[in-house]
């Protein structure tokens, strides 16, 4: 799983997105070190042929309450390879017609043994910055017009160079390969099996990898080591 992104107000996001051509910031950009599922994440999406930085709740299901909508009891912080193309699954309509990237400095898993933490680890882009393939929902409550903004990350088998620190799945890292990502963005884009290659385990960036006492104070306990890309 993916379990934490750390977005720092750092100069290689801002390069990042910058590159990405966004024409419309209809909200300030979320900027924070420590973001866990149920939060609100700057997410990049394209919509009527324009591409659009906004805000967007970290789970892809959600449900009106009295203060708006809030995250389904199913959970959807993300959406795992093989559901993308499973017929009736949460990811499967979303996957053809509302794909988004985020923006990322790095992001955290945690081991989990018998349903209890073993170990922490941040990963963080050793040079620049790095994009997190994702699905992004509208929510209308239309009872009151409100509406809303949901996403969950795509999520891979483990890759082999992550299985001492995380050994059950490994999120979609996009290579900064411009022409992908105007696919992946593109809704006229509704043919799944183009992406497919992007459906393995793979690293397109180098990552500094560091254990952490715990995701919310972060402090480090080992050394940094480099987990090289894949060639």
């Amino acid at each position: 799983m993916c379990g934490r992104l750390n977005i720092i107000d750092d100069p290689d996001v801002i390069e990042l997105c910058e590159g990405l051509q966004i024409q419309i910031f209809p909200e300030r950009q979320i900027f924070n070190r420590f973001i866990r599922a149920t939060n609100q994440v700057s997410i990049v999406r394209q919509k009527s042929g324009v591409r659009r930085m906004e805000n967007a709740t970290w789970w892809l299901l959600l449900e009106p309450s009295e203060t708006g909508f809030k995250p389904s009891k199913f959970t959807s912080f993300n959406t795992r390879y093989d559901k993308l193309n499973t017929k009736g699954a949460a990811g499967y309509q979303v996957y053809r017609k509302s794909r988004c990237v985020i923006p990322v400095k790095g992001f955290g898993e945690t081991e989990y043994v018998n349903g209890k933490p073993i170990h922490c680890h941040d990963m963080i882009a050793k040079d620049g910055a790095m994009l997190l393939g994702g699905l992004c929902r509208e929510w209308l409550n239309k009872d009151t017009g409100e509406t809303a903004l949901s996403f969950s990350v795509i999520t891979l088998p483990p890759h082999p160079k992550l299985l001492a620190i995380h050994s059950k799945a490994s999120p979609l890292m996009l290579p900064l390969d411009m022409q992908l990502i105007d696919n992946w963005l593109d809704v006229a884009v509704t043919d799944p099996s183009v992406f497919s290659s992007l459906l393995q385990p793979h690293i397109p960036y180098d990552l500094v990898a560091q254990q952490i006492d715990k995701p919310s104070t972060y402090r480090a306990s080992s050394d940094t080591f480099i987990i090289p890309s894949d060639l």
